[in-house]
């Protein structure tokens, strides 16, 4: 009798102990489908979030693009941000609509990564106002008496707003005061203003080709996104003006003064390879070379 009772138990036992293991793996089983079944969701959760973070960035960049608010960039730039908004639109729409969170996953980088490439991936560097090639503007108002004369923008000089276009052109200005004025958005081509005065004046989006500029004063001045292309700026002080996406190409810097004048990187870059940087200010009595940072040749 004691043999066959300790085989139904050990049989018994064997039971009881596959029963718990079932029991166990079924448990195990039913953890792991309700982990994958939730796991896709908290990562699509995820995913849209980064969607939306990315969809307004793009928003905000082409709106701050479209408004003007930053510099021009050049042709070839725009038509690569033109055709990275399309592409990165119908990524987003593929990944909107894939049932596959690895894909989707995969999808929300390469969008990622366009939408940084349409913000910082063009090599084309921003070209300051009245850089534009074909730069078209209108004729001279010849009847306009009062044309030349300087007036302070009441409106606003970050967009040079103004309730008319501010044309200088063939203007003789030269040794006037208008230190402390509002200059946005001036147009000048063969203006004369050398030796004037513009100490703490505003030049944002100035467009100064072709102009003379010999000996004038821009001290603590904010010429922003201006460019002074062709003309002639010998002897200038730029003394800790601002100086911020301006062209000098093609400009006679020759004994400028830039000292604590704040240029871009870039600008630097260019104006250090302009062959008229060279001599002495005859007012501060500053290398020119030296007060942009550029060193000795």
């Amino acid at each position: 009798p004691s043999a066959p009772s300790s085989q139904i138990r050990r049989k018994s036992r064997a039971v009881v102990e596959n029963t718990h293991f079932r029991h166990f793996s079924l448990e195990n089983q039913a953890e792991e489908e309700l982990q994958s079944k939730q796991f896709p969701k908290k990562v699509d959760e995820i995913m849209r979030s980064v969607r939306t973070t990315i969809v307004l960035g793009v928003v905000l960049m082409a709106a701050s693009l479209s408004s003007g608010f930053v510099v021009k960039t050049s042709p070839s730039a725009q038509a690569t941000s033109s055709s990275t908004t399309t592409t990165t639109a119908r990524l987003m729409s593929i990944s909107s609509s894939s049932s596959n969170w690895q894909d989707s996953c995969k999808t929300v980088l390469a969008t990622a990564a366009l939408s940084m490439l349409l913000a910082f991936g063009s090599p084309d560097a921003a070209l300051a106002d009245g850089q534009t090639k074909d730069f078209k503007l209108p004729p001279i108002d010849r009847n306009d008496k009062g044309r030349c004369t300087f007036s302070s923008s009441s409106m606003g000089q970050a967009n040079a707003a103004r309730d008319k276009l501010y044309d200088l052109r063939e203007c003789k200005l030269s040794g006037k005061d208008a230190s402390g004025f509002d200059l946005s958005g001036v147009i000048m081509s063969k203006t004369d203003v050398s030796k004037s005065k513009f100490v703490e004046s505003y030049f944002s989006k100035g467009y100064m080709h072709d102009s003379n500029f010999d000996g004038a004063d821009f001290t603590n001045a904010i010429v922003d996104r201006a460019s002074f292309s062709g003309s002639s700026l010998k002897g200038t002080v730029f003394t800790n003006a601002v100086l911020t996406g301006t062209s000098f190409d093609g400009a006679d810097v020759e004994d400028a003064d830039f000292t604590e004048a704040y240029i871009g990187d870039f600008d630097i870059r260019n104006l250090c390879k302009n062959p008229t940087l060279k001599g002495e200010n005859p007012t501060t009595g500053a290398d020119t070379r030296l007060s942009v940072g550029c060193g000795l040749k």
